[in-house]
């Protein structure tokens, strides 16, 4: 079944402007032109609307959705990462949803209010437990000041850096002409370390020589929590990005 540009428009929350945008730099071809000029979409082009529309909501630009809809062919499992990183969203979501309507209860007198529950699923702090218990509580302090001293815009921008860096990640992991010793993979390692050792708190940054331990830690963490995973594409990108650091940090002086 084909769908006219204004159906496919209109079911997606988009426009006829959008879509003949995506038609012209070739991320979204209409599977049909009639004879009138009109483009007719079917299935298969909703489903790499579905894709590009995801990958947006990710922050990617159109040059980097590009890039990983053609390395990934396989839709299904393109699909079922995004669905990974969606639900992580959802439960993060899910969270803060409870957190507010646990307010709304003790504010009409149904609940009492309980602090350490109003604010779970807002910021980073909902890992600290887990921070200290590995690392200590001072570290997990004095990263918690670098964090705040921040202030709301700087914490953005390092979200933004750090989300570019992961979407990064997924992008040459899934290029079958990027191996883990490739430059490509070496440049992407190097980002990664400097971003490490840029929070103070972790033993990267407070002691150099300790980084390269550290990074080889963290890099099968990643592979052995699934948390981690999901920030990658999954088990797979995990493996590439783990690899990656493994034979960069070969090379560090």
């Amino acid at each position: 079944m084909e769908r006219s540009i204004q159906q496919v428009a209109k079911l997606a929350g988009t426009t006829s402007r959008t879509l003949r945008h995506y038609d012209d730099i070739g991320l979204l071809p209409p599977s049909r032109i009639g004879h009138n000029g009109y483009r007719y979409y079917d299935e298969s082009a909703l489903i790499r609307l579905q894709r590009v529309l995801l990958l947006r909501e990710l922050g990617l630009g159109l040059p980097q959705i590009a890039d990983l809809i053609a390395a990934e062919a396989n839709q299904a499992q393109a699909l079922g990462t995004h669905l990974s990183l969606l639900r992580a969203e959802q439960d993060r979501l899910a969270r803060q949803i409870a957190a507010v309507q646990h307010t709304i209860n003790s504010l009409k007198g149904s609940e009492k209010l309980m602090a350490k529950n109003m604010f779970d699923g807002f910021d980073h702090t909902v890992h600290q437990d887990e921070v200290e218990q590995r690392w200590g509580n001072e570290p997990y302090a004095r990263s918690d000041a670098w964090w705040r001293s921040l202030g709301k815009d700087g914490q953005e921008d390092w979200k933004r850096r750090l989300r570019d860096l992961g979407n990064d990640w997924i992008a040459a992991a899934r290029d079958p002409g990027t191996t883990p010793e490739s430059p490509a993979a070496r440049d992407l390692a190097r980002r990664h370390v400097q971003w490490l050792t840029g929070i103070p708190g972790t033993p990267a940054a407070d002691s150099p020589e300790h980084t390269r331990a550290y990074v080889l830690g963290l890099a099968e963490m990643y592979v052995a929590d699934e948390r981690f995973a999901a920030n990658y594409g999954g088990a797979e990108g995990a493996s590439f990005v783990r690899d990656a650091l493994q034979a960069y940090v070969k090379t560090m002086p």
